[in-house]
Protein backbone atom coordinates (compact mmCIF):
# COMPACT_ATOMS: atom_id res chain seq x y z
CA UNK A 1 0.00 0.00 0.00
CA UNK A 2 1.77 3.38 -0.93
CA UNK A 3 2.08 5.67 1.66
CA UNK A 4 3.05 9.69 1.75
CA UNK A 5 3.41 10.75 5.01
CA UNK A 6 4.64 14.47 5.90
CA UNK A 7 6.20 16.02 8.31
CA UNK A 8 7.90 18.99 9.30
CA UNK A 9 4.31 21.40 9.88
CA UNK A 10 3.87 23.84 13.18
CA UNK A 11 3.16 26.84 14.34
CA UNK A 12 5.93 30.14 13.24
CA UNK A 13 6.33 33.96 13.54
CA UNK A 14 6.45 35.65 10.00
CA UNK A 15 9.64 35.83 8.47
CA UNK A 16 10.77 32.51 9.82
CA UNK A 17 11.26 29.26 8.35
CA UNK A 18 10.01 25.59 8.57
CA UNK A 19 11.34 22.31 6.48
CA UNK A 20 8.80 19.89 5.48
CA UNK A 21 9.37 16.68 4.99
CA UNK A 22 7.37 13.48 3.09
CA UNK A 23 8.35 10.34 3.38
CA UNK A 24 6.98 7.55 0.74
CA UNK A 25 6.65 3.75 1.42
CA UNK A 26 5.13 1.56 -0.94
CA UNK A 27 6.27 2.91 -3.86
CA UNK A 28 9.93 3.50 -5.20
CA UNK A 29 9.35 6.94 -6.28
CA UNK A 30 12.67 7.81 -7.69
CA UNK A 31 11.08 8.17 -11.53
CA UNK A 32 8.18 9.84 -10.50
CA UNK A 33 7.42 13.59 -10.65
CA UNK A 34 6.73 14.85 -6.76
CA UNK A 35 5.25 17.96 -5.47
CA UNK A 36 3.69 19.86 -2.90
CA UNK A 37 0.29 21.71 -2.82
CA UNK A 38 -1.38 23.60 -0.22
CA UNK A 39 -4.98 24.15 0.85
CA UNK A 40 -6.00 27.52 3.01
CA UNK A 41 -9.39 27.72 5.37
CA UNK A 42 -12.20 28.33 2.51
CA UNK A 43 -9.97 28.22 -0.64
CA UNK A 44 -9.08 25.82 -3.17
CA UNK A 45 -6.21 23.33 -2.84
CA UNK A 46 -3.41 25.64 -5.14
CA UNK A 47 0.17 24.32 -6.36
CA UNK A 48 2.79 25.13 -4.64
CA UNK A 49 6.01 23.38 -5.90
CA UNK A 50 7.31 20.12 -7.98
CA UNK A 51 10.25 18.71 -8.82
CA UNK A 52 11.12 15.88 -11.50
CA UNK A 53 12.25 12.38 -10.78
CA UNK A 54 16.38 13.60 -11.29
CA UNK A 55 16.10 16.75 -9.06
CA UNK A 56 16.86 18.82 -11.63
CA UNK A 57 13.77 20.44 -12.91
CA UNK A 58 11.39 22.44 -10.69
CA UNK A 59 8.64 24.58 -10.95
CA UNK A 60 7.15 27.25 -8.13
CA UNK A 61 4.34 29.01 -7.72
CA UNK A 62 4.76 32.97 -7.99
CA UNK A 63 3.46 33.36 -4.52
CA UNK A 64 6.30 31.06 -3.29
CA UNK A 65 9.33 31.72 -5.98
CA UNK A 66 12.46 33.21 -4.34
CA UNK A 67 11.26 31.61 -0.64
CA UNK A 68 10.60 28.01 -1.17
CA UNK A 69 13.13 25.79 -2.43
CA UNK A 70 11.84 21.96 -3.11
CA UNK A 71 14.02 19.23 -3.20
CA UNK A 72 14.42 15.67 -3.29
CA UNK A 73 16.61 12.46 -1.88
CA UNK A 74 15.71 9.47 -4.01
CA UNK A 75 17.69 7.00 -1.56
CA UNK A 76 15.11 7.97 1.37
CA UNK A 77 12.21 8.09 -1.01
CA UNK A 78 11.57 11.85 0.00
CA UNK A 79 11.00 15.34 -0.85
CA UNK A 80 11.37 18.18 0.96
CA UNK A 81 9.75 21.69 1.11
CA UNK A 82 12.16 24.77 2.28
CA UNK A 83 9.84 27.83 3.31
CA UNK A 84 12.02 30.59 4.41
CA UNK A 85 10.25 33.76 4.36
CA UNK A 86 7.11 32.92 5.60
CA UNK A 87 4.11 34.96 5.52
CA UNK A 88 0.76 35.42 7.17
CA UNK A 89 -0.69 34.20 4.04
CA UNK A 90 1.60 30.98 3.69
CA UNK A 91 -0.86 29.09 6.37
CA UNK A 92 -2.50 26.37 5.31
CA UNK A 93 -2.52 22.43 4.95
CA UNK A 94 0.47 21.43 2.87
CA UNK A 95 0.07 18.07 0.93
CA UNK A 96 2.53 16.27 -0.73
CA UNK A 97 1.93 14.18 -3.96
CA UNK A 98 3.65 12.11 -6.12
CA UNK A 99 2.71 10.67 -9.37
CA UNK A 100 2.16 7.30 -10.44
CA UNK A 101 3.30 7.31 -14.10
CA UNK A 102 7.37 7.12 -14.14
CA UNK A 103 8.79 9.61 -16.00
CA UNK A 104 6.14 11.83 -16.67
CA UNK A 105 6.75 15.48 -17.21
CA UNK A 106 6.27 18.25 -14.24
CA UNK A 107 2.79 20.11 -14.14
CA UNK A 108 0.83 22.51 -11.72
CA UNK A 109 -2.39 21.27 -12.14
CA UNK A 110 -4.56 19.84 -9.52
CA UNK A 111 -4.39 15.94 -10.38
CA UNK A 112 -5.76 13.06 -8.59
CA UNK A 113 -6.43 10.21 -10.73
CA UNK A 114 -2.19 10.44 -11.73
CA UNK A 115 -1.13 11.39 -8.05
CA UNK A 116 -0.91 9.71 -5.14
CA UNK A 117 -1.41 12.24 -1.93
CA UNK A 118 -0.64 12.65 1.36
CA UNK A 119 -3.08 13.68 4.31
CA UNK A 120 -1.22 16.89 4.98
CA UNK A 121 0.53 18.65 7.32
CA UNK A 122 -0.76 22.18 9.16
CA UNK A 123 1.57 25.57 8.53
CA UNK A 124 0.45 28.38 10.61
CA UNK A 125 2.12 31.28 10.46
CA UNK A 126 1.39 33.84 13.19
CA UNK A 127 1.96 37.83 11.94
Amino acid sequence: QVQLVESGGGLVQAGGSLRLSCAASGHTFSSSVMGWFRQAPGKEREFVATINWSGGGTLYADSVKGRFTISRDNAKNTVYLQMNSLKHEDTAVYYCNADKRPFAPVMTMLDYENYYWGQGTQVTVSS
